[in-house]
């Protein structure tokens, strides 16, 4: 049996919005969405590792706050596990620096005004879901 391989993403919040981030690679997923974040390295944690990824993909510290229920199959072997997450005071603002040519921050009721990938479509779902229950 092959060994899965966590990629992690984060649903960065702020005053109420969540963060999408678009593809600019590889060219079968450039010009949708997804939440950023990527790849576990060994010997680091997912929260860790979304720490790291957020800082090269998007030049911004942030604070993984709660994970949102739930798993998603990626490409054999790599399955999803999203964050909530928030910028730390003094963060700055995200700027696509790699993967993406594009960031937007998405009001709740411009959710699903983008071309989410596939694969983070569940993962959305189940992050608004998690915040409709309070959480933050």
């Amino acid at each position: 049996m092959t060994e899965r391989i966590v990629v992690v993403g984060a649903a960065l919040l702020d005053g109420g919005r969540l963060l999408a981030a678009r593809r600019s690679a590889p060219p079968e997923l450039a010009g949708r969405w997804e939440l950023p974040g990527g790849k576990v390295e060994a010997g680091e944690t997912p929260e860790a590792a979304l720490v790291r990824e957020l800082r090269e993909e998007l030049g911004i510290e942030t604070e993984p706050v709660e994970r949102v229920p739930g798993e998603w199959p990626l490409k054999s072997p790599y399955v999803l596990q999203v964050w909530t997450a928030r910028l730390l005071p003094g963060a700055g603002e995200p700027k696509a620096l790699q993967d993406h040519d594009e960031l937007r921050w998405l009001n709740p009721d411009e959710l699903w005004d983008v071309d989410w990938l596939d694969q983070d479509v569940p993962a959305v779902h189940a992050t608004v879901a998690l915040l409709a229950g309070g959480a933050r």
